[in-house]
């Protein structure tokens, strides 16, 4: 592990808030006793139980993207939303399987056993084959039109081999391992059919090659299977008169894995929102608040990224923090670090205005100021691609029971919950309450506190 730390500042409503190296012992300082005042509005309002009960719901079936289980979650957090009476709508976005229902690679007759790669186009080509090594970027020539490419493993990913070749003109790509662990690999974005084999086969055809040519057959049917998964919105609007045009973004994803309960992962999170979105519609606000429930996450981003896609760009101007919260109730989670583990990981590993502000209020409430880390794979990432200051909210390392079908009610924390959600609930706060238009009033902004980089894997 290594730690450092920096120096930034932030523009908010073109006014500036500098993350200042500040003692986090700082509670009886004005600022700091005036920002713990406004924290009680959110703190005292939050009840952990009302989180159970939601997770305790979310849980009991699982809610995999494009299932039945996603649509029954979907519901539910759609109508929390509107007996809010909170402006909501279901976004649904496309997803996709794929069935294969043939993956031929023959040589001479003989049936290599072969595994088509994912996303493969489906066709049926006989060709001869042509070395070309890993096509690499620049190293593919003409001499591969209208033949299958034999392709080595290793060095860039698979869509680019199968971009490079197919974009000289191969009607085919046959891959093979650049280890000895079978033929289980590959993807692809539709352009030609794509078939992996072992290396023990691909190192044979590389040597009949030396010696004239070879003639191969692809033949695969992939059928893809379009369904269909859904961005629940929530948004609070303030007075018209009072509204600084700024939106503040809350968020997590209602998704769980193939047969998982998804209790930690991620009902805690949604459950964090909707307990905030009930807080805030009573609380004064200046500020646009969204709360935002993402499908597919566990596709690797796909229902925050569609969202994300389809904002224009007047909102994606005026959103200055996008919270994320995704785990926030593991009990197993987090070993021995302070707060049960709790951090907040960017996708660039640097500070930002959310990181600042949730170091503060774990510093205000429970004398904590929140590490921060650098990580992906959580719906942080598009919001952050498009320039918005973003950051994930989780418990690490994650708990045993991680993508497990027991990830269940049973390991979760109302503690934990607790001081999840206290920590976002008071940092967005922070921004959206009407006396810090600008977070830059010393008698009513937090206090800036200093906070480390923690290298620390989250599994």
């Amino acid at each position: 592990m290594f730690r450092r730390k920096s120096m930034i500042t932030v523009l908010v409503t073109g006014m500036l808030l500098s993350t200042g190296v500040v003692n986090a012992q700082t509670n009886d300082a004005p600022n700091a006793q005036s920002a713990t005042a406004f924290d009680n509005n959110i703190i005292k309002k939050i009840s952990a139980d009302n989180m159970y009960n939601t997770i305790k719901y979310l849980s009991a079936v699982p809610r995999e993207a494009g299932t039945e289980g996603e649509v029954r979650g979907v519901e539910y957090i759609e109508s929390q939303f509107k007996s809010l009476g909170l402006e909501t709508r279901r976004i649904p976005f496309p997803i996709y399987d794929y069935k294969t229902n043939r993956e031929l690679a023959i040589v001479d007759g003989i049936d290599l056993k072969g595994h088509a790669f994912s996303s493969s186009a489906s066709g049926d080509v006989t060709a001869e084959l042509v070395n070309v090594g890993k096509a690499l970027a620049g190293t593919v020539t003409d001499d591969v039109k209208g033949k299958i490419a034999l392709v080595e493993r290793g060095d860039n990913t698979f869509v680019e081999k199968v971009k490079n070749v197919s974009a000289k003109g191969a009607v085919g790509v046959l891959m093979y391992n650049n280890s000895a662990n079978g033929n289980n690999f590959g993807q692809a974005n539709g352009e030609v059919p794509a078939v992996a084999i072992t290396r023990a086969q691909g190192l044979d055809l590389v040597e009949r090659l030396k010696n004239g040519p070879v003639t191969a057959t692809l033949d695969v049917d992939i059928e893809k299977i379009e369904k269909t998964s859904y961005v629940v919105e929530a948004k609070l609007k303030p007075n018209k008169n009072k509204d600084t045009g700024q939106i503040v973004t809350i968020g997590a994803h209602h998704d769980s894995v193939h047969l998982g309960p998804g209790a930690n992962d991620d009902a805690s999170g949604v459950s964090a929102v909707l307990e905030l979105a009930r807080i805030f519609v009573n609380t004064p606000i200046d500020s646009e608040v969204r709360f935002l429930t993402f499908g597919s996450e566990e596709r690797g981003m796909v229902g925050s990224s569609y969202y994300v896609s389809q904002l224009p760009k007047s909102d994606i101007d005026s959103m200055v923090a996008h919270f994320q919260m995704d785990m926030i109730g593991g009990a197993e989670a987090g070993e021995d670090h302070p707060l049960g583990g709790l951090i907040m990981y960017t996708i660039d590993g640097q500070k930002n205005l959310v990181t600042d502000l949730g170091a503060s209020a774990g510093s205000r409430m429970y004398d904590v100021a929140l590490p921060y880390g650098q990580l992906g794979r959580s719906d942080h990432q598009p919001f952050h691609d498009v320039g918005i200051p973003s950051a994930l909210f989780i418990h690490s390392p994650v708990e045993p029971q991680y993508h497990q079908p027991t990830d269940t009610i049973e390991h979760i924390s109302k503690e934990k919950l607790q001081q999840a959600t206290s920590i976002v609930g008071t940092a967005a706060y922070q921004i959206v309450r009407p006396d810090t238009p600008a977070l830059d009033r010393a008698h009513v902004a937090p206090a800036s506190v200093d906070y480390d980089f923690e290298n620390r894997p989250v599994d």
